[in-house]
């Protein structure tokens, strides 16, 4: 992973091989952004007091996104500019994404700064967090040398970086625990199907508790049937690739709450018998990224170390067509006992989302938060970067919603409409897996999952069936891939639930 340090020296000093600075909208082009010019004044002393006669000969305009590299013909240490748009009025979501721009441009060099304004610890953060997520790249299956290597080593450069900078280090740390857990995520769901099985996937999750000290527990296929898990055994059954359920625990000596967190783990979704044309099955190794989120979140938990108490599980499973898979109009009885009509083997998420939310409520959790790649619905609804919110208590909605926001996650929070219950009635079990209608597919996944959570416990729902994996070109800090999508949401949810604010 790319080093990260901080930096006091003035960019104009910084023996270095690019220095990124901010730009914004200007009169004439682009200036550097509010907050850092005074920082800036002896870098454009250097250049002769023509930094912004250059940024506008170059066509700079300062907009969010916008990255114009200029050299510095010897006048400082370091051989290249790069402007970074930051657009007016920047957040510290606009330096996340101009700081991951930037490093993405600078693929290949060695030594970057990063000289972004930066006068809080919180944009300290934002800054660093940006530049090592702009960095990712995901080598494991490349040979040669067609490609441009991320960035070795970045240095936070800005007044909040200097001896005065109050909060800094802590900030830095912050952003480098949840750079390697979300960039953990990233790697897991680029890493091909046949190279991550349920069995290998639960390998990754006990590696992790190892390094971690977290506590865990791995159900294989025998201890699933065994035990009465007929969702993950079933969706599994049709694999040569055995099904697991994974249990993670991060304690707290001081932790007055607990928080369950449940992901989907489906590391290949062909749909089962129910069988995806071949356009909607090509990007379905990301269908285990609600399980790689939980896993990414216990990671920085267990590192950054709240006063709570959190359990994850990983409901694991290969969803595949064969003699032995699970068929439409199969009735699976649930942990607990409750039983589902299988009417669409595609729809298999919900199955063992159900096993694990019901198995969660003997942890008594405070809250439960479920998070999955649930449903093509939800691009339909939000689009491919916004998850979906839905929950059975309207205020624990609108905070999950604010967390994520927090974190620099978008979210939209959505309604659970009690009469779209009726479409999943079932003339032979408790509930079908699968409503009659077409519409309002992500609200009647969630209607589905809502039955599975334990009587009286708050619980919220989300779906990243979109912002999980990015099919387009790379923007800001996010990659082509995998994206590491709601780790620092769960993070963010399992602070908010230690400091009483959710």
């Amino acid at each position: 992973m790319t080093s990260i340090s901080l930096d006091s020296a003035t960019p104009a000093d910084l023996d270095v091989d690019a220095i990124v600075i901010g730009v914004s909208p200007a009169e004439a082009g682009a200036a550097p952004a509010a907050g850092s010019a005074p920082f800036l004044q002896d870098l454009d002393q250097a250049l002769g007091g023509r930094l912004a006669d250059a940024l506008r000969a170059l066509g700079a305009t300062g907009k969010a996104g916008e990255v114009v590299k200029l050299p510095t013909l010897g006048a400082v240490p370091a051989p290249v500019i790069l402007a970074a748009g930051l657009g007016e009025s920047p957040t510290v979501e606009d330096l996340r994404r101009a700081a991951g721009a930037a490093l993405r441009a600078l693929a290949g060099t060695a030594r970057v700064a990063v000289a972004l304004p930066a006068a809080s610890a919180g944009e300290v953060e934002g800054v660093a967090l940006g530049a090592l997520l702009g960095a990712y790249a995901f080598d494991a299956f490349r040979t040669g040398d067609g490609h441009k290597s991320p960035v070795e080593d970045v240095r936070v450069a800005g007044p909040a970086a200097g001896p005065g900078g109050e909060g800094a280090d802590a900030a830095l740390e912050r952003a480098r625990v949840l750079a390697s857990s979300i960039n953990l995520v990233r790697d897991l769901v680029n890493t091909p199907p046949s190279h991550l099985p349920p069995e290998e996937l639960a390998h990754e999750a006990e590696r992790v508790a190892a390094e971690t000290g977290l506590a865990i527990e791995v159900l294989d296929e025998k201890a699933l049937v065994d035990g009465g898990y007929g969702g993950i055994a079933g969706v599994g059954q049709g694999s040569v690739n055995p099904p697991r359920l994974v249990r993670l625990a991060y304690s707290h000596p001081e932790a007055s709450k607990t928080l369950a967190l449940v992901g989907k783990g489906i590391t290949f979704d062909s749909g089962g018998l129910s069988l995806k044309p071949s356009e909607s099955m090509d990007w379905m190794k990301s269908d285990m990224g609600g399980a790689g989120a939980v896993l990414g979140a216990l990671a920085a938990i267990a590192k950054l170390g709240p006063k709570v108490n959190v359990v994850g599980y990983l409901a694991i499973a290969e969803n595949m067509p064969s003699g032995t898979a699970q068929r439409p109009s199969d009735v699976l009885r649930i942990y607990g006992g409750k039983t589902v009509e299988v009417l669409n083997t595609d729809a298999e998420g919900r199955l063992v989302l159900a096993d694990a939310l019901v198995r969660s409520g003997e942890d008594r959790p405070d809250l439960i938060v479920d998070v999955a790649t649930l449903t093509g619905a939800q691009l339909v609804a939000l689009g491919t970067r916004t998850a979906g919110v839905m929950a059975n208590d309207d205020d624990v909605r609108e905070k999950v919603v604010a967390a994520a926001g927090r974190a620099g996650e978008a979210a939209w929070g959505m309604p659970l409409p009690a009469d779209l219950r009726k479409g999943l009635d079932s003339a032979v079990a408790d509930i079908a897996n699968i409503s009659g209608e077409r519409w309002g597919g992500m609200l009647v996944a969630g209607v589905f999952l809502k039955e599975f959570v334990p009587d009286g416990v708050r619980w919220a729902h989300l779906d990243i069936a979109g912002p999980s994996f990015h099919k387009g070109e790379p923007y800001g800090y996010t990659p082509k891939g995998g994206t590491g999508a709601a780790t620092r949401t769960l993070v963010q949810i399992a602070e908010d639930l230690a400091d009483g604010t959710l």
